[in-house]
């Protein structure tokens, strides 16, 4: 894909838009045994319908006084305290296998939901009383979709991805970094920035997104996480949103360069790269993907194997994705997919073919 054809990050057509909700998948068979064979689905101590039962909630504001899409879930105090011990035993599960030796420092500080995402997340904040340290996860609905979204990015991106899956609830460690529509108006223009490095990097993201077909990037669906370096810094953009994995139908959905919420990231990228090292990077990036699938092989064509036979999407979606990208690679063989999950798979052979053929013969010349 070339930045050149970025006009349309500056424009909003609805027809271009993802859908705000979509409604969940439910967990097949096949995707629970997948999830249990590889430990992603234990049994828990909490259920997502277990912290619908609040009285009331209050507008959570952030530290400018700011109110944001969470509000926080008050309680009656018996209904707190079988939550707190549950939501303690959860952490601990995620955490540490579930070892509860350190659970008497915990305590659960805050529950919050947010409305506006489609899997209605709730926040759990969990404090340590010694020290007042305090850390995240969220209980949400399962689905299916952001289920394979979750996997994909723990195979295919320079990530690790801790969460659990049990009957309809879904457990996820929280992923730090600065939202990207945060990182734009308070981070962006700092002198210590580096707009070049950053540069490179949104260049990465948006091939990993595109390659596995992850949609909906817009600038608060994913974090900036910046590490300071020997003289500078550097950064690593990471998804926070599953939900729109392989849902949509339109092409462009799938690449963060086309949404107006990116559009300072892109206009950056335009700046301080050229056509030639914005392809070097774009190589870089397909290359280690290459090396990623092949490390994760087996576990990646028993998930991807899986998928083909899962309904995640709409019938509609499917024939309009596969042939914007029939059209995209000047190729017929999008035609034969008949699920999303085939798109997925085929997809990730048409970036990465030419990279998987090398790395396989320098593997046997090594040999």
């Amino acid at each position: 894909m070339q930045f050149s054809e970025l006009i349309n990050a500056r424009l909003s057509k609805e027809i271009d838009r993802p859908m705000m909700k979509k409604d969940p998948f439910p967990v097949s068979e096949g995707l629970r045994s997948y999830l249990q064979k590889h430990d992603r689905d234990i049994e828990l101590p909490i259920n997502y319908k277990d912290l619908l039962n609040y009285r009331y909630a209050n507008a959570l504001k952030d530290k400018k006084g700011k109110i944001t899409h969470w509000e926080t879930a008050i309680y009656d105090l018996k209904e707190m305290e079988f939550l707190k011990e549950a939501l303690i035993k959860t952490y601990a599960i995620l955490k540490t296998e579930g070892d509860l030796s350190y659970a008497n420092h915990l305590d659960i500080d805050r529950i919050d939901f947010c409305e506006f995402g489609n899997s209605v997340p709730f926040r759990i904040r969990v404090v340590n009383k010694v020290n007042d340290n305090y850390d995240h996860y969220y209980v949400k609905l399962a689905d299916a979709s952001r289920i394979y979204g979750l996997e994909l990015e723990h195979m295919l991106s320079p990530n690790r991805i801790t969460f659990l899956c049990n009957k309809n609830t879904l457990v996820e460690e929280h992923i730090p970094g600065i939202p990207g529509d945060i990182f734009l108006k308070d981070y962006f223009d700092l002198p210590e920035t580096n707009k070049i490095r950053l540069a490179k990097e949104f260049v990465k993201f948006n091939e990993r997104c595109f390659a596995r077909l992850l949609g909906d990037m817009r600038s608060y669906n994913f974090v900036v996480d910046i590490t300071p370096d020997i003289e500078d810094y550097q950064y690593r953009i990471r998804a926070i949103d599953f939900d729109q994995q392989s849902y949509e139908g339109k092409k462009n959905l799938y690449l963060p360069q086309f949404y107006k919420e990116n559009f300072e990231f892109v206009e950056n990228v335009l700046k301080n790269l050229n056509e030639e090292v914005i392809s070097q990077y774009q190589m870089e990036e397909h290359n280690t993907m290459t090396y990623r699938v092949v490390a994760s092989r087996r576990r990646l064509m028993a998930l991807l194997n899986i998928m083909t036979k899962d309904e995640i999407s709409e019938n509609y979606k499917v024939k309009i994705l596969r042939e914007e990208l029939n059209e995209h690679f000047e190729t017929t063989v999008f035609t034969r997919c008949k699920t999303m999950g085939e798109i997925v798979k085929r997809q990730l052979k048409e970036m990465l073919q030419k990279h998987l053929k090398q790395v396989n013969k320098t593997f046997k010349t090594t040999k």
